[in-house]
């Protein structure tokens, strides 16, 4: 009898271990549910094609805000371009239910807004009234190595010998073919394209810093939002002061960099190099000028050498060669990522 009541004692124990086994198990759904949901993290090829995308959008960028200037004057356009961005991007976040960033975030989410928001396409857009498109590409040609260089100095990146041999080269070739194509003279608003060039690179390497920490969505549109306040008092100002010429390219100019460049593009693009690194993204940007070339032919009817095949042959291989160099991690790229 004393036998059968310590293994009827023993079986209860086991039964009583066996559910606080399966407790955390079973409730593991409602933690789940409960967790707030974010984007499935990016393999290394899918952030390359993210962030490709975001090449792709941002070399409609220079075509789309000479169309604007169609219809719209400068300050006009880049003010409008903002509001409807904002609008776009907050009701994104709206919908989503997304609460405010943490008060460490601001300060970045303030240098990204200040870089690629206002800073980018202010200084592009007074150069493009006296430069052409290819012209302009100078900028986009300069700015993948300076995004790298700045990138691996506020993240702690340390890309390889071999990537910034080939990110050197890639730079060398898009310099050589823009300026030739730009026929090797300054223009005015030279000025106003290295200047941009700085703020750009900087707005990337602080947005690809926090896509880290949230996702990358929520970074492009938080910032968008944070510039609704003066993008609507700068459209009260200069809309006056400004002539409006409404016609189809002024507003699909305007629609395409408020929708396709400061919202889209920027989305995929930081989302992108969460996933990458900011210097292996910021490689991809070397087809950009090559590609707004292939734009402005077709959609400004600028025209293009025939030395734009070779120069985006070479172009890729390099661009190929800083995605397969490999980097050596530091303890903070290692972290993981919200893409």
């Amino acid at each position: 009898m004393r036998a059968e009541n310590s293994a009827i004692q023993s079986s209860a124990i086991a039964a009583r271990g066996t559910a606080s086994a399966l407790a955390p198990t079973l409730s593991a759904p409602d933690s789940a549910a409960a967790a707030p949901a974010f984007p499935a993290p990016t393999t290394g090829r899918g952030g390359t094609v993210l962030a490709g995308l975001g090449v792709v959008a941002f070399s409609l960028t220079f075509p789309a805000t000479a169309w604007g200037l169609e219809g719209f004057g400068p300050w006009s356009l880049v003010a409008l371009r903002s509001v409807l961005a904002a609008v776009i991007a907050g009701s994104f976040l709206l919908a989503a239910r997304v609460p405010l960033p943490e008060r460490r975030h601001w300060a970045g989410l303030a240098v990204v807004a200040g870089g690629v928001v206002v800073g980018f396409p202010l200084l592009t857009t007074l150069a493009l009234q006296t430069s052409t498109t290819s012209h302009a590409a100078v900028v986009v040609g300069l700015l993948p190595l300076t995004t790298a260089v700045l990138g691996s100095l506020r993240t702690g990146e340390r890309p390889s010998r071999a990537f910034w041999v080939a990110a050197l080269a890639g730079a060398a070739i898009v310099i050589v073919f823009t300026v030739g194509q730009s026929g090797g003279a300054l223009t005015s608003g030279d000025l106003y394209l290295f200047g941009a060039l700085l703020v750009c690179a900087a707005g990337y390497t602080e947005g690809g810093r926090l896509s880290r920490q949230m996702p990358g969505w929520q970074v492009i549109g938080w910032a968008l939002v944070l510039c609704l306040p003066l993008a609507v008092a700068g459209s009260a100002v200069a809309l006056p002061l400004e002539p409006v010429h409404l016609n189809a390219h002024g507003v699909l100019g305007l629609v395409w960099v408020a929708a396709g460049s400061a919202f889209f593009g920027l989305y995929v693009w930081y989302r992108g190099m969460a996933a990458i690194g900011v210097a292996r993204a910021s490689q991809l940007q070397l087809a950009q000028p090559l590609l707004t070339l292939v734009w402005s032919f077709f959609l400004l009817g600028e025209e293009v050498s025939a030395s734009a095949p070779v120069a985006a042959v070479a172009v890729l291989v390099c661009i190929a060669a800083t995605q397969r160099a490999g980097r050596r991690r530091t303890g903070r790229e290692s972290r993981s990522v919200r893409p």
